[in-house]
């Protein structure tokens, strides 16, 4: 049996909740890797190489501790080939409501066909349950305080990456 995990999302941008969720899988597992996947339905507002480090930064403010964590990219291809690259035999996959598991499902099922990897399914914390990269976005567009889903290493690079547009 193996104890690698992958935690796969966008984190565009990664989210207090994301790091909660990643902080518990990494106490399951002997090894995690989180993994910045390309999602072609999603533009990207920050580079990849960006949300990395962003993610890093993230675990180390919210105190996350953890030497069994690595992070990576997958630009392209499918997210089991990387499972089997690395060893794992389990996706991690955070969800906030019915809609969340409504979209993971059949992905765990093809998941588990194709490569016999299974999906693991963490609820999120009530306290980040209804926040999403998409949310925080929006709400730091118009101006809103997101100080309460995101680091700060995060508000920073939103900021940078607002006035870099304008």
């Amino acid at each position: 049996m193996s104890s690698i995990a992958v935690y796969p999302g966008s984190f565009d941008p990664v989210t207090l909740g994301h790091l909660d969720i990643a902080a518990r899988a990494a106490k399951l597992f002997a090894e995690l890797h989180i993994v910045v996947v390309h999602n072609p339905a999603k533009t990207a507002s920050l580079p990849s190489a960006v949300r990395i480090e962003l993610i890093r930064e993230g675990l180390q403010e919210a105190g996350v501790r953890a030497n069994n964590i690595k992070i990576d990219t997958l630009d392209g291809g499918l997210l089991v080939d990387y499972c089997t690259m690395v060893g794992a035999r389990a996706l991690i996959k955070g969800f906030r409501s019915n809609a969340d598991l409504d979209y993971e499902l059949p992905m765990a099922q093809v998941n588990r066909d194709l490569a016999d990897v299974e999906s693991i399914f963490l609820p999120a914390n009530p306290q980040y349950g209804y926040v999403s990269s998409s949310l925080v976005k929006q709400v730091f567009s118009l101006g809103g305080d997101v100080s309460g889903y995101v680091t700060k290493s995060v508000e920073r690079a939103l900021a940078s990456s607002s006035a870099n547009r304008k």
